[in-house]
């Protein structure tokens, strides 16, 4: 279980710190956000493995920064921390989409033992590496690799290039990848997926990866130049 990050989101500087470190003895590595701001700036630049989110903190609150966590697809696994014993809690916290509960007081073994179920059960789900024209994209670790270096894409990008690998070369249209990529509430008049697809390419570096098919789409260059003309 080295291997794996979990964001902590917990407003007690004692607690959040106790946990932090606790789970790094067990070689978990842990970051931790105080207010639901900064719990919705990390995830929108790192990449966890499970969020375990105390349900009042200042600003968006656990059960806001749960919903943003569901509503991305991301399939991130919740623990949600509460100093409440209730049931009707509880159930809320589960209709929201928590998969674990843990209430305060608790013992920083109890957390280690869920964290690593939930673990393998999210391992158990994994979705397969794709490789491409050098590419190698691994959707749950949201790690992408070009012949062999690491190349850093933000959540629009990687999603983006994950359903033109998926495609295996094929053409995809820009409505397609607005469907797929963006959220239902889109506008289907917007660039962003024009602005989207020319800072993944330029992130890819050359030759260029990413063609664009005049008036049709876009596609992976699997050809042996992995060329493909710039546009």
């Amino acid at each position: 279980m080295a291997s794996v990050r979990v964001l902590i989101v917990e407003d007690e500087p004692y607690l959040a710190d106790a946990i932090r470190d606790g789970l790094r003895l067990e070689a978990i590595a842990a970051d931790i956000a105080r207010t639901g701001d900064a719990a919705l700036e990390l995830l929108s630049i790192n990449a966890y493995d499970i969020a375990v989110l105390d349900r009042d903190i200042p600003g968006p609150s656990g059960d806001e920064i749960a919903e943003r966590i569901v509503a991305s697809g991301s399939g991130m696994p919740i623990i949600m921390l509460t100093a409440a014993d209730r049931l009707d809690d509880k159930a809320t916290g589960f209709e929201i989409g928590a998969d674990d509960y843990l209430t305060k007081p608790f013992e920083l073994r109890e957390l280690v033992l869920r964290l690593r179920a939930l673990d393998r059960r999210r391992a158990h789900n994994r979705p397969p590496v794709r490789e491409l024209a050098g590419l190698r994209v691994d959707p749950f670790r949201r790690e992408v690799y070009r012949n062999g270096r690491y190349v850093a894409l933000t959540r629009k990008q990687f999603a983006v290039l994950e359903v033109l690998v998926a495609a295996e070369g094929g053409v995809i249209s820009a409505e397609e990848l607005l469907e797929r990529a963006w959220d239902e509430n889109a506008d289907p008049f917007t660039n962003a997926v024009r602005i989207t697809v020319s800072a993944l390419r330029k992130r890819l570096g050359e030759p260029w990866l990413i063609a664009t098919v005049a008036g049709v789409g876009y596609r992976i260059d699997t050809g042996p130049d992995a060329g493909g003309r710039h546009g």
